[in-house]
């Protein structure tokens, strides 16, 4: 029998108002995981109210009292991190290493975010009139709306949940339906910690109802989504028009360049790890590989070699090396892209097939492929296609595999591989992305560094470090006149 979960709205967990139930089933078994709260705008409300009413309590809580009960948190998510990362695999798929890092992430942004508050610095600058005072410092934005996607459960959340909350703001957290018992996970890990009722608040549901309540109530102040480019587009105009602020990340088309002078072993893993963990369920994956002439073909052969042997199989078998894609929407999308890929006229080196066999059959299992001759304007190296596919594309030079790089509509990632110096940093100042990576893949960001990219990746802010203080707090600027007269700046 599936366990059943519910909504927490102003420190109480509830079901949806309507009754209504949704269930989430193990992608590499199909056995069902849970049942969830299909929440409604009225829940949706009731959520947006409980946060309301305790944003004044929360933001005149000290920072650094705010920062104890993260501390406590993260201190939780340590002693659980196996339980949490065996029900994320068990709902979203990915191999149990990699589940133990992304709660891991978590951990990480927690204690780095509760180190924020004895920070949040201003400034003191000297003011132009004499017997002034000029400083600025943070304020919190209000009520914000968070909207996070299945393929990092417990760590993109936290990177929206502990910078809002340090910062004085009270959430209402919109999780996706493919991975709801990790969003109950990391909730109640901060109930527990001690957060105040109302503070945080999460909502289970569909993005069409759920989500879009969220973004229509007005009294939620700002939005940060993580998903598709083209809902992420959606969402900025609607927030436009509303008159709120917006946070967005959108994806990636991420490239690893290699070079002639590259150490192809090395390359070799970063390749394997970025187009195929997460089973190329990351908005880092590597989905293009831009090789130099010079060892292409090389490097082509190794690559084939090692992606044959990568085992498929349910993430809780230590044995596995790529687990299963989400769900069978996903597993017919990554399908798609085979034909599209041939009619254009690449080269299909391996892979290419929905899999079947021994402990298979009841999940979503897609070869890891790898695709030839592939042209930078193909499809299937413009669109994120989010699947264990890869597309290798040959160049001349650098010059070329920078243009080549930089020509998607997306610019979250990208990777060189040289052991030219020269070479290395004329690709940090020319590759068009917010992530760039030298002699290592496309994955593997750091908490304490801005995470985010150009164009079609977002819109300007970034998740992580402390860029994500800009993105949930408002800047005030504070004068002090101690004159005891009237002084007109820029007159007087």
């Amino acid at each position: 029998m599936s366990l059943e979960y519910s909504n927490f709205i102003n420190g109480q967990w509830v079901p949806a108002r309507s009754g209504a139930t949704f269930s989430r089933e193990n992608p590499a078994t199909g056995e069902n995981t849970g049942s969830y709260p299909q929440s409604s705008a009225e829940d949706v409300a009731a959520a947006v109210c409980a946060a309301g009413e305790a944003a004044r309590g929360w933001r005149r809580t000290p920072a650094p009292k705010r920062a104890e009960i993260l501390f406590r948190a993260a201190e939780l998510l340590v002693r659980r991190k196996e339980e949490f990362a065996r029900d994320l695999t068990e709902e979203m798929g990915k191999v149990i290493a990699e589940a133990r890092g992304d709660v891991q992430e978590a951990i990480d942004m927690t204690y780095y975010m509760a180190g924020e508050g004895r920070r949040q610095f201003g400034q003191t600058t000297p003011a132009e009139l004499p017997d002034k005072f000029a400083m600025s410092l943070r304020a919190p934005v209000g009520v914000v709306g968070l909207i996070t996607p299945w393929n990092f459960p417990m760590a993109i959340p936290s990177w929206k949940i502990m910078p809002a909350l340090i910062l004085g703001n009270t959430v209402v957290f919109k999780p996706s339906q493919f991975s709801p018992k990790s969003a109950h996970n990391l909730v109640k890990t901060l109930e527990e910690a001690g957060l105040p009722p109302g503070v945080l608040n999460l909502v289970h549901g569909s993005g069409s109802t759920t989500g879009a309540a969220l973004i229509e109530h007005p009294d939620v102040r700002m939005i940060s989504f993580t998903g598709s480019n083209a809902v992420g587009k959606q969402i900025a105009v609607r927030c436009a028009e509303l008159g709120k602020q917006v946070s967005l990340e959108m994806g990636g088309k991420n490239a690893i360049t290699i070079l002639d002078d590259a150490d192809l072993d090395l390359a070799l893993d970063g390749v394997v790890w970025s187009a195929f963990g997460t089973t190329g369920q990351r908005c880092t994956a590597a989905s293009r590989v831009i090789v130099q002439s010079g060892v292409h073909d090389a490097f082509a052969e190794k690559l084939v070699a090692r992606t044959k042997k990568l085992r498929l199989g349910n993430g809780l078998d230590n044995a596995t090396d790529v687990g299963p894609v989400v769900n069978k929407d996903q597993l017919d999308k990554v399908a798609s892209y085979i034909p599209i890929g041939r009619g254009e006229g690449a080269t299909l080196l391996c892979g290419g097939n929905v899999a079947k066999g021994d402990g298979l059959n009841g999940g979503y299992f897609f070869e890891p492929t790898v695709f030839a001759n592939v042209k930078p304007s193909m499809r299937i190296a413009q669109e994120e296609i989010f699947g264990p596919v890869t597309a290798l594309i040959k160049v001349d030079s650098l010059e070329e595999a920078v243009e080549v790089n930089n020509g998607v509509p997306y610019g979250l990632s990208s990777s060189i591989y040289t052991r030219d110096v020269n070479q290395a940093f004329r690709a940090i100042e020319s590759l068009d992305t917010g992530i760039v990576y030298v002699n290592a893949g496309t994955i593997g960001a750091e908490v304490h560094l801005p995470f985010g990219g150009t164009r079609g990746t977002g819109n300007g802010h970034r998740e992580a470090g402390t860029a994500a203080l800009e993105t949930f707090s408002e800047w005030k600027s504070v004068y002090v006149d101690y004159s005891g007269r009237l002084q007109r700046a820029q007159i007087d």
